[in-house]
Formats: structure tokens, sequence, C-alpha cells
């Protein structure tokens, strides 16, 4: 499929390299005989190609994401591919400096500044019903949890999931979010953020369940990280009171997660499943 994609952008290419963590889509680190670097993105279905195409109609100019060079919609044995310029820098980490978490708070609350426009094609709006769109997710992947955990664990949950969604405050929106919002898809160069990538996953709904894998993956790690993401955040919009929204979204985000090893191979996804069936028996301690 590479070699299909790559004739249809006729480039010329030196070496390519396949891009670690990008758990959904295939990408490929291209290096072209010009000397310059590209990225190669083939999406995992024809509904992400699509989504992620009004993504960067609708960021750009707004937020720092790559440029899309090119794009096809590919044929009956790929889903489509995007052509995409390089983001200088390298995948955030928690041993960047609190400024950078700073910008990082900033480019987070830029993206949720943005409201939906008049019209969608790819990306649905799930703000009008919120609470059913994360009900309808919750139990969906709930069919793959029933087949990897054990009985008592499972109907442990699906109780607390009813309990906890009770709680949650009003929803903030309707608002752009990633939905994938995590270290590896933040590329920082030096002590500045270069932008933000991949958007596949994205919707227009409520900011709260933006932050889980953030916090989950960087933030934890360091209160002086998170004061600064919060300061970055409120510079350009309102913050929610995380402390009461983010237990109930990484309890979904850890089940979901295991429902989505179950679709996508359990034993190729081995590390990502005991990591959230870990975060789900803590939660339920």
């Amino acid at each position: 499929m590479l070699t299909r994609v790559i004739q249809q952008f006729n480039l010329k290419v030196l070496s390519v390299n396949e891009v670690e963590d990008s758990h959904s889509s295939t990408v490929y680190k291209c290096n072209l005989l010009n000397g310059e670097n590209i990225f190669v993105k083939i999406p995992y279905t024809k509904l992400k190609y699509h989504r992620e195409l009004e993504a960067y109609q609708i960021l750009k100019d707004k937020v720092s994401i790559p440029q899309l060079l090119d794009y096809w919609s590919g044929d009956e044995t790929c889903p489509g591919a995007f052509l995409l310029s390089e983001l200088k820098g390298k995948p955030l980490t928690n041993k960047d400096l609190p400024k950078v978490a700073f910008q990082v708070g900033e480019l987070h609350a830029s993206m949720h500044q943005i409201q939906p426009p008049s019209q969608l094609s790819g990306i649905r709006n799930e703000f009008p019903n919120w609470a059913n769109f994360v009900e309808r997710q919750f139990y969906s992947f709930a069919e793959d949890v029933h087949k990897v955990i054990n009985e008592n664990l499972y109907r442990q949950a699906l109780k607390k999931f009813e309990n906890m969604k009770l709680q949650l405050p009003p929803s903030d929106g309707p608002s752009f979010i990633h939905m994938d919002f995590r270290p590896a898809n933040i590329i920082i160069d030096g002590d500045k953020v270069s932008g933000v990538i991949d958007f596949e996953s994205v919707r227009f709904g409520s900011t709260e369940i933006d932050f889980t894998k953030i916090y989950r993956d960087y933030l934890s790690f360091d209160d002086e990280l998170f004061q600064s993401y919060q300061e970055g955040y409120t510079n350009i919009r309102p913050l929610l009171d995380l402390e009461v929204v983010l237990p109930f979204y990484q309890f979904t985000d850890a089940f979901n997660s295991i429902g989505w090893c179950k679709r996508r191979g359990l034993e190729k996804n081995a590390s990502f499943l005991e990591e959230n069936l870990s975060i789900l028996k803590r939660m339920l301690i």
C-alpha cells in the first residue's frame, strides 16, 4: 500500500521509516532526494480519513499544525492518504520545562476555542447530545471489555460508570476536541511548542473529555508542570474544575482502552492493555 501511495504523490524517496507510537493510522517519515523530510499518513478507515481532512481545513491558521501538502481519497485497497510537512522538533516529554507546559496549555485552549462551522462533513458535532455520546462510546466498548476481564470486575465497572456520570458538571462547549491529546502528538522544539498532530479522532463536543491523556502521560508527573499548564490554558479561556471531571474520564478512558485493545489485537497491544487494566482496577478499589 505504501508503494501505491508514494506513486500517487509522485515522491522521489531516499529512505522511509515507520513512525512509532501511532496507535491507529500508519505513518511514515520519508527523506526525499532533495533533502526534505515529509510524512505520509494512511488512516485506519475511510471515516478517519474524512475526519482528519476536515480537521486540517478547520484548524488552518488557527492552531499550529503540519501543512497539508497533498491528499488522496484512496481506492478499493487504501482508505486514503495525507502528505504532510514536518513540524520541527520531537514529541513532548515530562522532562520538558514548565514554560513548555504553559505553551501546551495555550495550545490546548486555542483548539477548544474553535466552535463548529455551520456545515460539517467528516467531523460530528456531538455536543447537543454529549451525555448520550459518552454513554454510547462506553457501552460500545463494553461488549469487548466483557470478553477480557472477569465478570465481577466488569459488573463493578458498569456500576461505577452509572454512579460517576451523575456527578458531572454541565458540559463545556461546543468546542473542537482532539480526543487523543497526549505527548506523542505534541511536538516540541527546544523550549517552544511547534504544534499538534493527529486528528483522526476529533469531534466537536465538551472539553471535559480532552484532558485525560495529557494528564495521565504528562501533567500528573509534576505539580509544577500541571500548574503551568493550567496558567497557560486560562490565559486563553476558562478551565473546568479538573478535579471534578478527571476521575470520570480517567475511568472511562481506561475501560474503553481495554475494549480498543480487544478490537485491535490483545497480543500486539499487551503492554497498553496491562496499563489500562491496572488503572481500572485501581479506580475500582
